[in-house]
């Protein structure tokens, strides 16, 4: 639970107690919601979204199920954003660095070394800039409901343990398709390999790249202790999850249902 942002706890605990006022509104209507997410129902993120649609369910009296899709398999990221724009698929959670190349102030996230922890990372997040730069997703024809825990992220590698950055020297190392990540790690000294998330596992077993970084649930989850041999702690980027909704889809919907989600 530790690696829950606060917020998700916080808006589980105030939809349990306002289920009997909303499950009592009239202006609900029955409505089945695909919820994507990239990595598996048994890593934090599907967790996360299975505690989501328990409480949606239970706060519209039945009447709004969460279907929740995740390994991808609706896509990674950027695939998923893209049919939330066009009102293909109602909701997903993934990174926020995915979001760059259609919100360019998502990349302020990015910034390597920009916090210190994670108490500084909610600071912000939750605060008056945080809220600004998820409301710019708007534009765009995305709505940000929350923030969630992530973790900072952290390098795994399969040929040496890395100590100093010239360790770095070399190493074929996969990031997102994300230029500020490229360049960071390009200016360490890596071979960045801009790669989606969902062939990272193979590229890893086959030796395509030496390395990747993620954070500790993602490298968990994903069982890249199987083809890495090496973790270097390096909190390099503060990494949140946000939960999108389509705009398309969000505007028809009524006050009372908006109150649920």
């Amino acid at each position: 639970m530790n690696l829950f942002r606060r917020t998700l706890v916080t808006t589980a605990a105030a939809l349990a107690l306002a289920t009997p006022f909303i499950a009592q509104a009239q202006d609900i209507k029955p409505r089945i919601i695909r919820f994507g997410y990239g990595l598996n129902e048994q890593s934090n993120q599907g967790r996360a979204v299975k505690l989501f649609a328990e409480q949606v369910e239970k706060a519209s009296g039945g009447k709004m199920r969460v279907r929740a899709i995740g390994a991808a398999a609706l896509g990674p990221d950027t695939q998923m954003q893209n049919a939330l724009i066009g009102g293909a698929q109602e909701m997903m959670v993934g990174s926020t660095a995915t979001l760059v190349g259609i919100t360019k102030e998502m990349a302020l996230w990015d910034t390597p070394f920009l916090f210190n922890n994670a108490k500084e990372a909610d600071a912000l997040l939750d605060g008056p800039l945080g809220e600004k730069v998820k409301a710019k997703l708007q534009e765009k024809g995305l709505v940000g409901l929350v923030y969630w825990e992530n973790g900072f992220r952290n390098l795994t590698n399969s040929k040496r343990p890395i100590q100093k950055m010239e360790d770095l020297a070399g190493i074929k190392l996969r990031v997102m398709q994300n230029n500020v990540f490229l360049d960071s790690f390009k200016s360490m000294g890596t071979n960045a390999v801009p790669m989606a998330f969902s062939e990272l596992f193979g590229a890893l077993e086959t030796g395509t790249v030496d390395g990747q970084e993620n954070p500790y649930n993602t490298i968990l989850s994903s069982k890249f202790y199987e083809v890495q041999k090496y973790l270097t702690v390096t909190n390099h980027v503060y990494s949140p999850w946000i939960v999108l909704v389509s705009k398309k889809w969000w505007d028809g919907l009524s006050k009372d249902e908006q109150k649920v989600l």
